[in-house]
Formats: C-alpha cells, sequence, structure tokens
C-alpha cells in the first residue's frame, strides 16, 4: 500500500510557475513508480509526467515538456513536478499516483494509488 498526499496547487497567472509536491508513505522501500496526471472539468483523467522508481527515468506529455519537469526524492520518498509558463490551458485538478512493478507510465488506469488532487488554476 501506498499512500499519497499532493500539496502545493493554487492561482496563478498565464507565464507563472508553481511546483507541485506529492508526499509518499506506507510503502518503505520507496520501489514504486510515480506519476502525475491531470483532469480538466468535463474531460478525461490526462497524462503529465511521469519518473521510474529506478533509474529515475522521466517521461512527458508532449504538451507539457520542455515546461514541466518532474523529479523525486528518494531518502523523503517525495515527488515534485516544477510547472513553468503556464498556461491556461493547464488549468486542472492534478493528481499524484504510483504504481509497484511493471511500469506503464501513461496509463492512468495501471496505476492503483492516487492522491486526493490538488487544484491548479492558471488565469489568463
Amino acid at each position: 500500500q501506498v499512500q499519497l498526499v499532493e500539496s502545493g496547487g493554487g492561482l496563478v497567472q498565464a507565464g507563472d510557475s508553481l511546483k507541485l509536491s506529492c508526499a509518499a508513505s506506507g510503502r518503505t522501500s520507496g520501489d514504486f513508480h510515480m506519476g502525475w496526471f491531470r483532469q480538466a472539468p468535463g474531460k478525461d483523467r490526462q497524462f503529465v509526467a511521469a519518473i521510474s522508481w529506478n533509474p529515475g527515468s522521466t517521461y512527458y506529455a508532449s504538451s507539457v515538456k520542455g515546461r514541466f519537469t518532474i523529479s523525486r526524492d528518494y531518502a523523503k520518498s517525495t515527488a515534485s513536478l516544477q510547472m513553468n509558463s503556464l498556461k491556461p490551458e493547464d488549468t486542472a485538478v492534478y493528481y499524484c499516483a504510483a504504481r509497484v512493478g511493471n511500469f506503464y507510465v501513461a496509463d492512468p488506469t495501471r496505476y492503483p494509488y492516487w492522491g486526493q488532487g490538488t487544484q491548479v488554476t492558471v488565469s489568463s
């Protein structure tokens, strides 16, 4: 079992930056992959970024590549999503997710563990 808690959402203007954090607990070995997804009203949950357990390979959706950076602190069991050059279309609830075993990267149905979500709103 992995418990996840996100923090860091808020209201910003287009072009601003924001950093989301995800604190993981429950699986002290830390051998799980982590991902960030987002869901806007009326839309499906969408892959944003992911980082593997070992060796910490990173993956991004094309819509955020070059603007967002996912990272991980294994000692603190946290993952972060640094979001730069934010756009109004980035507005959504952002969720942290985790998975043990095979790494499916962008498929939300393959992640059994989810945080409660944090709202990010980007005004134009």
